[in-house]
């Protein structure tokens, strides 16, 4: 490949990473998936994601400085400098993954919540687009959201604001959810759910 520069965007889930190669502009390049092996508290996955960006730096022939970084999208809180805290999909308790997958990629890396990452690809490139204002909702696995307010994601303190699956919407008998609390809006209308 000529002298372009590429991202890779990583999105982590408890089924599959899902993996894209992207120009510097947001244009997608190419898309894989590969399964997510949960073993090894939590380095497998990343190490798996480590040997993929070799494949496809080898298929494409893109020199080692043409990866600029990598974005990774994480089903659980995860607080602005990359720790996660207590991702029930993976098996992660708190796990410092941007610090992790920088060491085993070695390139800078980025890592974010899913529904966030989605919501800020949306107000980038997609139906949000020229809107200062987003919020984007995700169901699958469980239910997330991510908001953005006047063009910058909202994290809160502790990296929760937009966890919509884990409001209680049922406070008496209600479901047992994977976070140890019982009655999460996850747990009636989710695929887990």
């Amino acid at each position: 490949m000529e002298n372009k520069k590429y991202v890779i965007g990583a999105d982590i889930g408890g089924t599959t990473v899902k993996l894209g190669l992207f120009e510097e502009d947001g244009t997608l390049f190419e898309k894989w998936e590969i399964p997510t092996v949960i073993e090894g508290d939590g380095t497998a996955v990343l190490r798996d994601i480590a040997a993929e960006i070799q494949k496809c730096r080898e298929k494409h022939n893109i020199p080692a400085d043409g990866i600029l970084g990598v974005g990774a999208g994480i089903p659980g809180p995860v607080t602005a400098d990359g720790v996660v805290h207590r991702c029930v999909n993976l098996g992660w308790g708190v796990f410092d993954v941007r610090t992790a997958l920088e060491e085993t990629v070695g390139l800078p890396v980025v890592v974010v919540n899913d529904a966030n990452a989605a919501a800020m690809g949306e107000a980038w490139k997609g139906g949000g687009r020229g809107s200062e204002n987003v919020v984007f909702i995700t169901l699958g696995t469980g239910v997330g959201s991510g908001i953005v307010v006047d063009g910058h994601m909202v994290y809160g303190s502790d990296g929760f604001a937009g966890e919509l699956g884990h409001t209680i919407i049922r406070r008496e008998n209600g479901r047992l959810c994977g976070c140890g609390r019982k009655g999460c809006l996850e747990t009636y209308c989710s695929a887990t759910g």
